[in-house]
Order: structure tokens, then sequence, then C-alpha cells
């Protein structure tokens, strides 16, 4: 489940598996971020997590291929995000998002 989302749809690798822990990484250098936020914008839930991608066409695509259910969105956003929510294969709000 993990790495048909995580992996096919956000283009990411499996970098470490313990088994009872998979982490999965993007092929790319980024400066990392966290963000607190008490909502999610736009009158939306707190996600659990946002990921930004560079590729989010091909993202949105990708979801809307496989038919997954999108909660918010696709929405362009005044403060200059395009994105969109759906639930990972654990049940956790993910907000998949691009700048510019």
């Amino acid at each position: 489940m993990a790495r048909a989302f995580y992996g096919d749809i956000l283009d990411m690798a499996v970098v470490m598996d313990h088994g009872w822990i998979v982490t999965f990484a993007a092929d790319t250098s980024m400066a990392p971020q966290i963000s607190i936020a008490s909502e999610g914008g736009s009158g939306t839930p707190v996600p659990d997590l946002s990921i930004e991608v560079d590729n989010y066409d091909n993202v949105l695509a990708r979801v809307t291929e496989r038919r997954l259910a999108i909660e918010y969105g696709p929405a362009d956003e005044p403060w200059g995000v395009k994105r969109f929510f759906l639930r990972d294969p654990f049940g956790r709000l993910v907000n998949i998002l691009s700048h510019g």
C-alpha cells in the first residue's frame, strides 16, 4: 500500500526497509521546512502531512487515473500554491502542493 502511494504516485524510492519501518525519499535535494498550522487554509481541516512536489500536474494525473478520492481541490490558493488533499492508505490526510 505505502509503496504504491508514496512510490508510484509521488515518485519516491524506498531508501530503508526494516520490515517494521519503511523510509521513502525523492531523488532531489531540498531545504527542510516545518510548518505549524491551526487550520488548513481556505476553510479546510489541518492535513496530517504536506508534501511539496515539482511535478504537481503529473501527480494529480496519477491520482486521477487511479480514481483516488480527492477530498479538497485541486485549488489555486491566494497565497501562491496549487494543491489538493487526499487520504493515504493509512487514512492520513495528505496535502499535495506546489508553489507558483
